[in-house]
């Protein structure tokens, strides 16, 4: 019969707690960042009375036309912790395709009813929430939202979020700039249906990653 000495034994009974804890001590592996995109013509040059993160509606007028939607997710460090006190900013087209902003030239015709624009601050779980509606098209662009991360500390991002089903992706100047899949997976984001938000309602979850400084 083999006989173990003592002190091998002891070893061997070591080593699976080892390898263990040396496994739980690697670094998870970084999350891709949420690439940078251009901020574009149209941030508000003067900001909305109202400000809150509901968009669809403007005190004392109706409700705002178009697909509801509900746009949630978290800030995060690339390391996954949450991102506490970031501001999240969102602007966008009303279901027309037009922008609260003097630049647009159907701002005449722009839906008063929509906000255009909301603002909201990140818990201690890093999370943000806005209700809007399904952005309208307007000439070369695909439908998109424009969001602004401001972190407490660190560097801020302007990038855009685009519709993984919106049929103008595929000819979308800055979208296609974006080749690689994992980069791209920080832009698209997927609408799921939600009827409590009426007809035709939709919910985005799209988590906005902040590259390390």
């Amino acid at each position: 019969m083999t006989q173990t000495h003592p002190g091998r034994r002891a070893l061997l009974l070591t080593l699976p707690l080892a390898f263990a804890a040396a496994a739980s001590a690697q670094p998870a592996q970084p999350l891709p960042a949420t690439p940078a995109q251009m901020e574009g013509p149209y941030y508000p040059t003067t900001l909305p009375a109202d400000t809150d993160a509901d968009l669809t509606r403007q005190p004392g007028l109706a409700a705002a036309t178009g697909t509801r939607l509900a746009l949630e997710g978290r800030v995060l460090r690339t390391d996954g912790s949450p991102v506490a006190g970031a501001v999240v900013e969102i602007w966008q087209a009303d279901a027309n395709g037009i922008y609260l902003h003097p630049g647009d030239a159907r701002l005449a015709n722009r839906d008063a009813g929509f906000q255009g624009f909301g603002q909201v601050t990140t818990g201690a779980d890093g999370r943000y929430a806005f209700l809007t509606i399904r952005p309208g098209l307007y000439t070369g662009r695909t439908a998109h939202i424009h969001v602004r991360v401001v972190p407490p500390a660190g560097r801020r991002l302007t990038t855009q979020i685009y519709f993984a089903d919106a049929a103008g992706n595929a000819a979308d100047g800055l979208l296609r700039r974006v080749s690689d899949p994992a980069q791209r997976a920080r832009l698209v984001a997927t609408p799921v249906a939600d009827a409590a938000l009426g007809a035709g309602g939709q919910r985005i979850t799209h988590d906005l990653v902040l590259r390390a400084d």
